[in-house]
C-alpha cells in the first residue's frame, strides 16, 4: 500500500552533495565568501578577498568551497550568472593570473562578470596591464574581465550596499556568523528530511501490517505503534523547535536597528527556514491524519477480538445452558417429581438468568459497535444476531418447560385428587354399619354422609382432570394419559357404587316409615304352614348384602343351612322358627321378618282354639345394605 504522509517537495528535495559541516574548515580559512551582495540586475556575489596562500589551497579545497558556494543561491539567481569580485590589491600579477586560470578552470557556475581589482603598487601594476593584455586568452573565459585600478572603479559595476566593508560597501557581514546560519539551516533541513522519511517508513509499515487475530497480540501491536508514534512525535516537536529557534535567530539580526535589513542571502536563509517549517507543519498534519485512521483501526481491532472472545465465552456458557435445559426432558410421574423438576428448572433459570444479561449486554456492545462505523461490520452483526437467538431459545424453551411441567403438576395433583377422593369414598362405604342403617334415623343418617361426600366431589372439582386431560393431551405422555384415564376410571365406579348406596339408603329410608304387618308364628308341626314370602326386590345402587340382626334374637341358636332357595330357617327357643329370606340380585335389599311367639301365647292360642290374637312383642324389620 502506497502511503504519503509527507509533501513531495521534502522527499524529492535534493540535500547538495556538500554541506558546511563537511567543509567546515577549508570555509573558515575565508579565501572566498559568499556575502549576500547582488549585483545590479540581482546575480549574486562571489568575493575572492586577498589570501596571501590562494595558490597554495589544494585544488579539491578550492572545488569544494566554489561548488558549495555557488549551490547556496537559488536556482533563479543563479540562472542569472555569478559576478566574481576578486581583491588582488595587495598581490603579484602572477598571483592573480593564477587566480584567474583556476577560476577559469574550475568553476561550476555561470559566470557573468569577473571583476579584478589590480595590485596597486605601481610596479605590479604595469606588470598585470602588459600581463593581462598578452595572456588574455590564455584563461577561456567566455565572459568579460575587468581590471579595476581602485573601489571606486568598483563601484561603478557593483553597488555599495552590496559590498563589503572591506570593499568599501556597507553590507554587513560576519563570516563566522555566516558559517552558524549556514550549518544551522543545513541541519535543520537535513533533520526535516530525516524526520519525513521517518514518518514514510512508519506509515508503509503501519499501512502493510495485518491486524492480530487474538486480544494479547493485538494489544501489543497497538502499544508497540503508540509509542513508536509517541516517539516520532518527539522528534516532530524538537525539529520544530530547532527550525523555530533558528528562525528567530535569523530575525534577530535583521531587528539589531531601525536601518539594517537582510541581505538576499539572509533573506534566503529566512525563507528557506520558513519553507522547511511550513512543510513540517503539513508534514504533521498529514502523519496524525494517517495516524489517527490507524490508530482507530487498531483500536477497533483490539474490541473486535475483545468482543469475539467475549461472544465466544458466551456462546459456550449458553450452549452449555441449552444443554442442560435439554437434558430436562422428563415431564415427572407423580407431584413430588414433577415439582422437584420445576425446582431444578427454576434452579437453572436463575443460574441463566447471568448469562443471558451477559449475552444481551453484549449484543447492545455489538450493535453500538456498528454505530461507531466499525470496519468489521460484517463479523459483528452475525454474532449479535447469534447471541439473541440462542438467548431467546433457552428463554422459549424454558418457558415451554415450564408449561408443560405445571399442567403436568395440575394433572398429577387431579390424580392425587381423584385417588383421596375414591380413598375416602370407599372407606366411608365400608365404615357405615349395617345395623345403624336399620332405623330410620340411622338410615337417614348414612344418607346424609352419602350426600355429603358427593358434594364434596363438586366441591373438589374432580371432574377437573377430565378437563386437564382434553387439553392438555397432546403435552402428555403415553403413562400419565394411562394414569388420568385410570383415575377416571376409578373415580367413575366410586361413584356408581355411592350412587347405588345412595338410592338403597332412599328406599331403605323411605320404607321405614311404613308400618309392618305382623306375622303369627306357627307351630313347627304346622303342615299347611305357608312359606314367608319374599319381599320384593328392590332396584337400589349397592349389592345386598344378608347380615344377622343379633340384637333381636337369642344369639344361642345354631346356624340353620340355607337352602337352594336361599331360605335359612332358625329355630328360637319354645320351638319357634325364625325365617330369612335373602335376595341377591344386584341393587336389591333383603328384607328379614324374625317373627317370635312365647310358649305363653302358644298356650294361650290352644286354649282359645282358633282364636289367634296377632301379638306383635318384639317385630324387628332389618335392611342390610352391602359394600361395594
Amino acid at each position: 500500500m502506497n502511503v504519503s504522509l509527507v509533501p513531495d517537495e521534502i522527499m524529492q528535495q535534493e540535500i547538495r552533495p556538500l554541506l558546511a559541516v563537511d567543509i567546515i574548515e577549508q570555509l573558515h580559512r575565508q579565501f572566498a565568501l559568499l556575502s549576500g551582495g547582488r549585483g545590479k540586475d540581482g546575480a549574486p556575489i562571489i568575493i575572492f578577498p586577498e589570501y596571501s596562500s590562494f595558490s597554495e589551497v589544494p585544488e579539491e579545497d578550492f572545488l569544494n568551497v566554489v561548488t558549495y558556494l555557488t549551490s547556496i543561491p537559488s536556482l533563479d539567481a543563479a540562472s542569472i550568472g555569478f559576478i566574481i569580485v576578486m581583491d588582488r590589491r595587495k598581490d603579484k600579477w602572477s598571483s592573480v593570473k593564477a587566480s584567474l586560470s583556476r577560476i577559469a578552470g574550475a568553476f561550476p557556475g555561470n559566470l557573468q562578470l569577473v571583476l579584478v581589482l589590480r595590485p596597486s603598487r605601481f610596479f605590479q601594476r604595469a606588470i598585470s596591464d602588459i600581463g593581462f593584455k598578452m595572456h588574455k586568452d590564455d584563461f577561456k573565459m567566455k565572459v568579460p574581465i575587468v581590471m579595476l585600478n581602485s573601489l571606486s572603479d568598483l563601484h561603478s559595476y557593483v553597488d555599495k550596499g552590496q559590498l563589503t566593508r572591506e570593499l568599501g560597501g556597507s553590507l554587513e557581514y560576519c563570516h563566522s556568523q555566516w558559517i552558524h546560519h549556514r550549518t544551522a539551516v543545513e541541519n535543520f533541513a537535513m533533520t526535516v528530511k530525516t524526520t519525513a522519511q521517518m514518518l514514510q517508513r512508519f506509515g508503509s509499515a503501519l499501512a502493510e501490517t495485518e491486524l492480530p487475530n487474538d486480544v494479547l497480540c493485538t494489544k501489543d501491536l497497538l502499544t508497540a505503534h503508540t509509542d513508536k508514534h509517541t516517539n516520532l512525535k518527539d522528534e516532530l516537536k524538537i525539529a520544530l523547535k530547532q527550525g523555530t529557534t533558528l528562525l528567530g535567530c535569523i530575525k534577530e539580526q535583521a531587528a539589531k536597528s531601525e536601518n539594517h535589513q537582510l541581505n538576499p542571502d539572509e533573506v534566503e536563509n529566512q525563507t528557506t527556514v520558513e519553507r522547511l517549517l511550513a512543510q513540517l507543519d503539513e508534514t504533521e498534519n498529514a502523519f496524525e491524519q494517517f495516524w489517527c485512521k490507524h490508530h482507530l483501526k487498531l483500536e477497533q481491532c483490539l474490541q473486535l477480538r475483545h468482543f469475539e472472545q467475549d461472544f465466544r465465552e458466551v456462546k459456550v456458557s449458553l450452549d452449555s445452558l441449552m444443554d442442560s435445559l435439554t437434558g430436562l426432558s422428563d415431564i415427572g410421574d407423580c407431584v413430588a417429581r414433577v415439582e422437584y423438576l420445576l425446582k431444578e428448572l427454576k434452579t437453572l433459570e436463575e443460574k441463566a438468568l447471568p448469562t443471558l444479561e451477559k449475552a444481551q449486554l453484549h449484543a447492545l456492545h455489538g450493535d453500538q459497535l456498528i454505530q461507531s462505523d466499525h470496519y468489521a461490520v460484517d463479523s459483528i452483526r452475525p454474532k449479535c444476531v447469534e447471541l439473541r437467538r440462542v438467548s431467546d431459545d433457552f428463554s422459549n424453551e424454558s418457558n415451554k418447560k415450564t408449561d408443560v411441567l405445571s399442567k403436568s403438576l395440575q394433572i398429577h395433583m387431579g390424580i392425587d385428587k381423584v385417588n383421596q377422593w375414591c380413598e375416602s369414598g370407599i372407606y366411608l362405604l365400608a365404615s357405615q354399619a349395617v345395623d345403624r342403617c336399620q332405623s330410620q334415623e340411622g338410615a337417614e343418617s348414612a344418607l346424609t354422609d352419602i350426600e355429603r361426600f358427593l358434594e364434596s366431589a363438586e366441591n373438589t372439582e374432580l371432574t377437573e382432570l377430565r378437563n386437564l386431560h382434553n387439553q392438555y393431551e397432546v403435552v402428555l405422555s403415553e403413562d400419565i394419559k394411562a394414569n388420568v384415564l385410570k383415575a377416571l376410571k376409578r373415580l367413575e365406579d366410586v361413584q356408581e357404587m355411592f350412587q347405588k348406596r345412595h338410592v338403597s339408603l332412599k328406599r331403605l329410608s323411605a320404607k321405614q316409615t311404613r308400618p309392618v304387618q305382623p306375622v303369627a308364628p306357627r307351630p313347627e308341626s304346622s303342615p299347611k304352614r305357608p312359606p314367608l314370602k319374599t319381599p320384593p326386590r328392590t332396584t337400589g345402587a349397592q349389592q345386598p348384602l344378608a347380615r344377622r340382626a343379633s340384637d333381636n334374637t337369642n344369639s344361642g341358636k345354631p346356624p340353620v343351612e340355607a337352602d337352594p332357595k336361599k331360605k335359612n330357617i332358625r329355630k328360637a327357643k319354645g320351638g319357634i322358627k325364625i325365617e330369612v329370606m335373602h335376595e341377591e340380585s344386584q341393587g336389591g335389599s333383603t328384607h328379614v321378618v324374625v317373627t317370635s311367639e312365647t310358649a305363653e301365647s302358644l298356650s294361650n292360642r290352644r286354649r282359645y282354639g282358633q282364636k289367634s290374637v296377632l301379638c306383635s312383642h318384639a317385630v324387628l324389620h332389618l335392611t342390610v345394605i352391602s359394600l361395594y
